[in-house]
This record gives C-alpha cells, sequence and structure tokens, in this order.
C-alpha cells in the first residue's frame, strides 16, 4: 500500500518511545543482583503482574494477526483468540502454583528441581532458547509493519529498530522494567481497542465507507464457447492477454496507455463481467507497477467494503449507532466483498494480483474461510484444525516467557491470583479483536499486501491522533512481548546452560554481565528473522511457536507434576523429541515450504505439527521413564 507518514503520528510515536526508555533506565539504577534482573527480585504485586501477563501475552498476534485474520477470514481468525484464551485454564488450574513453588529464575528450574539432571538442564535451557527465538519471528515482523504507515520507513529499519530497543531495555534493567513495560502497554492497549471498538459501533456501517474510496467497476463481457474474452461492453478498454491461474481467469486491459488486470466473474443475474483488481507487476526490464502505474502515482489503495447491507431483511445504504449484538446480526444478514491472491506469471512479467470475492456474511461468521472443517473439508483440513488448537490450548502454559512471570511474585498465591486476573484482561481484549477485525473488513482499511495492519488502519480511518496512539502502543505491545523473550533467553544461556549446565562458576555480577550479552546475540539473530519472514501473518506464525512450545515443554511438566513414575531421562528425552519433531514438521510443512521450494510438493501436508509432536513427546517420556526406572532414585511428586 501507500503509506504517508504524519508529523503528528511521528512525535507520538517518539514521545512514547522516548518514555518506556525513561523506564529502563529508572529501573536499572534499582537492578543490583542476578534475581533482580532475571526475575525483578520476586517482588512485583500480583495485580501488576496479571496486567504484565497480559501485556507479555497480547503480542503482536494478538493485536495485528488475530485482528488482521478477522479482516481478512472472519471468525476463522477468531478461533485463534479462543485457543490463546483457553490455554490459560491449563495455566490456572495445573501450571500456576506447582511452577512458582518449585523454580527460581527459568522453566529449567522447575522440571529439574527433584533432579539435579544435566540432561534435563541442557534440554530445557536449549528448549527454551529455541521457543523464544520462534516467538520472536512475529514479534519482529509485526515492528517492521507497523513503521512502513507510521514513519513511512522500510519494514527493515522498522525490525532493526525495535531490535535496538528492546536490546536496550533488557540489558539495562531486565525484567524489572520489562514488567512495567508490559504493565503499561496492556492497561493502555485495552483501554485504547475498547475506545476504537465504541468508534467502530457508533460508525456503523456504509457502501461507500469515504468519499475518497475508490469502488470498483464491473464492466459487461462478452465470452465465446471457449471462456475467452471476444467484447467488452464499454470502451476505450481493450483486450490484450487473457490468463488462467488457479480456478480463474483474468485479462489484462489497456485504456490510455495504463495497463490493469480485471477478474473474469459474473453478476447476480449470472451474466459475464469484469472486476477490477489490485495487482503489483514485475515487467520484464526490471519495472514494479502498482495497478499499471509506477507507486509514486498511489494507485494502489486500501480496501474493504460491503456489497449488500441488509437490516431486518432489507437493503439500505447505510446504518449508525448499532450496538454489539446488532454489529455481529447485519454482518452475518449481509454479503462483504473479500480479496483473495493469485500469483503468475504472462509472457516476461510475474503478476501478483487480489481479485474481489463477494462472501455472504453467514459464511464469514461461521468457520470454513480458512480452516475447512466443514463445506469443502477433506481429511487433512480436519487435522490441520485440530493441530493447531491442540498447540494453541496446550501452548499457553509452555511458553518461557510466560512461565518466568510466575517467578515475579512472592508467593504461590500471588502466581494464581495474578492468573485470573489475566485471564479476565486477555478474554476482554480478545472480544475486542472480533470488532476491530470485522470493522476493518468493511470499512475500506485492508492493505492487501498485508492483513498485520488492519487494526492500525482502522484507527487511521478515524483519525490520524487515535491511528498514532494506536500505532505506538501496538509498538510498544511488540517492545515488552520481545523484552520478556529476551530475558528468557539470555536466562537460558546464564542460568541453565552456562552455569547449571556448564558448571561456570559465575559471580552475581558477572552473571547479569553474560545475560546482557546474551541479550544482544538473542536480539541481533531475531532482527535477521524478522526481516526474512517479511509478510507472514503474525498470528500464523505465533501458532508455529506454540506447537513447539506445546511438544517440547508441556509434556515434561504435567508428567513431572501428576505421575510418579517420571524420570530425569525421561523428561531430557521428551523435551528434545518434542522440539525437534515440531521444527522438523514445520520446516516440512506446506506455508513454511514456499519459502525455499516453489515448486516441490511439501513432504508434511498439514501446517501445524502439534497433532503427531505432542502425542510422540508423550510416548517418549513414558517408554523412557519406564525404562530407566531401576537406574534412578524416583522423587515424589507433590
Amino acid at each position: 500500500m501507500i503509506y504517508d507518514a504524519s508529523p503528528i503520528a511521528v512525535g507520538l510515536f517518539v514521545m512514547f518511545v522516548l518514555f518506556v526508555l525513561g523506564i529502563s533506565f529508572y529501573f536499572a539504577r534499582r537492578t543490583k543482583d542476578s534475581k533482580g534482573y532475571f526475575a525483578a527480585g520476586g517482588n512485583i504485586h500480583w495485580s501488576v503482574n496479571g496486567i504484565a501477563f497480559a501485556g507479555d501475552y497480547l503480542s503482536a498476534a494478538s493485536f495485528l494477526g488475530i485482528a488482521g485474520m478477522i479482516a481478512t477470514v472472519g471468525y476463522d481468525g477468531f478461533l485463534y483468540s479462543i485457543g490463546y484464551l483457553a490455554g490459560w485454564i491449563v495455566a490456572l488450574f495445573v501450571v500456576a502454583e506447582p511452577l512458582r513453588r518449585l523454580g527460581k529464575y527459568t522453566f529449567s528450574d522447575a522440571l529439574d528441581a527433584k533432579f539435579n539432571s544435566k540432561g534435563i538442564q541442557l534440554t530445557a535451557g536449549i528448549s527454551t532458547l529455541v521457543v523464544s527465538i520462534c516467538y520472536l519471528i512475529p514479534q519482529m515482523v509485526g515492528a517492521g509493519a507497523l513503521v512502513t504507515p507510521l514513519l513511512g520507513l522500510p519494514h527493515y529499519v522498522g525490525v532493526i529498530m525495535v531490535g535496538a530497543i528492546v536490546i536496550f531495555i533488557v540489558a539495562t534493567a531486565g525484567m524489572a522494567s520489562t514488567t512495567y513495560v508490559q504493565f503499561l502497554k496492556g492497561g493502555l492497549l485495552i483501554v485504547f481497542s475498547s475506545i476504537l471498538v465504541i468508534l467502530v459501533l457508533n460508525n456503523g456501517f456504509a457502501l461507500k465507507p469515504s468519499d475518497d474510496y475508490h469502488d470498483f467497476e464491473a464492466i459487461g463481457a462478452t465470452v465465446d464457447e471457449n471462456g475467452t474474452v471476444v467484447a467488452l461492453a464499454h470502451n476505450p478498454y481493450v483486450i490484450t492477454t487473457q490468463e488462467q491461474a488457479g480456478d480463474h481467469t483474468f485479462v489484462k486491459l489497456t485504456a490510455e496507455g495504463v495497463e490493469t488486470w480485471w477478474n473474469l466473474d459474473t453478476d447476480d443475474s449470472g451474466e459475464p463481467v469484469l472486476r477490477e483488481t489490485l495487482a503489483i507487476v514485475k515487467t520484464g526490464d526490471g519495472k514494479t507497477l502498482y495497478n499499471g502505474a509506477p507507486k509514486e502515482d498511489e494507485l494502489f489503495y486500501q480496501v474493504g467494503h460491503f456489497h449488500k447491507i441488509i437490516v431486518d431483511g432489507k437493503e439500505v445504504e447505510s446504518v449508525k449507532g448499532l450496538n454489539p449484538a446488532e454489529f455481529l446480526s447485519i454482518i452475518e444478514d449481509s454479503e462483504i466483498v473479500r480479496f483473495k491472491q493469485e500469483t503468475f506469471s504472462s509472457g516476461d512479467e510475474d503478476v501478483t494480483l487480489w481479485y474481489q470475492t463477494i462472501t455472504p456474511g453467514e459464511k464469514i461468521m461461521r468457520p470454513g474461510l480458512k480452516f475447512k472443517v466443514d463445506e469443502g473439508s477433506t481429511t487433512s483440513s480436519k487435522l490441520n484444525f485440530i493441530s493447531l488448537m491442540l498447540a494453541l490450548f496446550f501452548g499457553t502454559s509452555a511458553l518461557p516467557h510466560i512461565l518466568i512471570r510466575y517467578y515475579t511474585v512472592p508467593s504461590q498465591t500471588a502466581a494464581r491470583k495474578s492468573t485470573i486476573v489475566a485471564i479476565a484482561a486477555i478474554g476482554f481484549f480478545y472480544i475486542l479483536t472480533l470488532f476491530m477485525g470485522l470493522g476493518a473488513m468493511v470499512n475500506g482499511v485492508l492493505d492487501v499486501e498485508s492483513s498485520n495492519m488492519s487494526a492500525p488502519l482502522l484507527a487511521q480511518y478515524f483519525g490520524t491522533a487515535l491511528f498514532a496512539i494506536i500505532s505506538a502502543i501496538a509498538f510498544a505491545t511488540v517492545l515488552g512481548t520481545v523484552s520478556g523473550l529476551i530475558v528468557a533467553s539470555s536466562g537460558a544461556v546464564v542460568h541453565d546452560l552456562m552455569s547449571s549446565f556448564g558448571g561456570i562458576k559465575l559471580s552475581d555480577s558477572a552473571q547479569v554481565r553474560a545475560g546482557k550479552i546474551a541479550a544482544v546475540v538473542v536480539g541481533g539473530f531475531a532482527i535477521l528473522l524478522g526481516i526474512y519472514f517479511k509478510g507472514e501473518n503474525v498470528s500464523f506464525l505465533v501458532g508455529l511457536a506454540f506447537a513447539v512450545a506445546a511438544s517440547a515443554n508441556l509434556p515434561a511438566i504435567l508428567m513431572l507434576l501428576f505421575w510418579k513414575k517420571t524420570t530425569s531421562k525421561g523428561i531430557a528425552a521428551s523435551v528434545l523429541v518434542g522440539m525437534v519433531s515440531a521444527l522438523v514438521l514445520i520446516m516440512l510443512s506446506p506455508t513454511m515450504y514456499e519459502h525455499y521450494s516453489t515448486d516441490a510438493t511439501a513432504p508434511f501436508p498439514l501446517d501445524n505439527p502439534g497433532i503427531v509432536s505432542i502425542p510422540l513427546s508423550f510416548i517418549t517420556l513414558v517408554i523412557v521413564s519406564l525404562l530407566t526406572q531401576k537406574r534412578e532414585n524416583l522423587p515424589t511428586a507433590e
């Protein structure tokens, strides 16, 4: 899309970032030892920790990714919200208090509390690093997506910027500053998202969202028996090329020297029409054209609108002042123009275009547009959906940056209370994402190149100031989550791998110094990966991180707590097998295969590995534990 940076937006953004950095300076002076650096001294109040939990958990995936996925595929995007929230039930009733009792600084502490096993220390430390890096990728992608409309800078600049700021936050004050940054942005995110939803409901719906909205034109077409367009109802368009891609026919037309692509479709009466597409064309001479013109002509615009608005069985032009129930009911009864992508080659040109598809609201408000579980479903598509839900449900309680938050409070009771606060805050926010996503879908604000921008661009629809505030909060959302991930990573390197496993005796100050160095290294690696995965929906990427966490960590946690025959070798083997199997299956999945093999068929048919890797991890733990019973002095689970 074409974005112009706003001075107001830039000013508010800079002020917010400076405020966050000020918090880091303040807590840097108060962080004196390793416990303060890695666990904020264990003195955070449960209410603050609860909101910080929400701030940590409501990452780029929640605000940018889920809203964007709802805006493009409707209810299927909201299923991510349901899965993310359901995982907290496991955290509340199973993990919170026992983990606080067993651990001190890291996830490895809890697993190894009763064994003092080198195998657990090594595998748990590596698992923490791997899961954290997998989770870091979507956060960095989201950061890059934000700075383009906000500051007018390229994607990679945003990734580098957030990486540098977060490395500074973590390297100065560790968990203390991270906690209060997360508390601040968690509270602000919920407040301003609520304001945005109120504006969306009050604004209601209109067939044409704004006066400057570019309405798509339908040109009547005559098609011969071979499906070739042979005549048009309107001049001065000239037919120059016709291509078949997927199940659709696309036609290139020329008018006054400008070439544009159109989709051969049918109107309400079944007559053939050509509907204009959004197209990016890379020509043979190295130029890139956006809707037939150079980028600076700004012909590539935001989209999303109603085809029909139905209120109480009647078509209307607009409706305002809706309550939440009316909002959802009208969308379900109406018809909405969505956009799908096709990519193909035409002569010496590479064409990427987004074409209109008119979708009944009832299909948007139930599963099926992304996850084929009903009409058009296959065994593979159903398994893929189940696999994703397993990963989201079990992954929450196994994310290292979530687990370490239990060590920042003084007691097990405080851990439970902070989890309850987190569930309330997170659940309320996820309800808001449904209205933000659907609001973006129909208000002409969708960036077809980046679904991640749906919520910020919806805010821009209501004014530059709100856009600046929402974008700054979204950026802080990335900062807070990335900070927590890097603290978890540095703790794994210093506490688990160097000190516990490696036996390297470091003084308290040396541990803090080593943690800061580890933060710089992990942050640099995350920057590179964030640049590489540009354009991927961040919710999808986070779903993969959840799958790795659920496969590598959760079986070990649950079996340690509830199966008396669990052994240290069983835990170590389970973590290793779950982690490796999940990573390998992700790399062989269809979506990931597109990054490095465009022609070959992916060896693993599912995008989400949890349905295979999670049971495999459980089975490994049981078998290895049973085989090593006689060689270990078994602990008694509490």
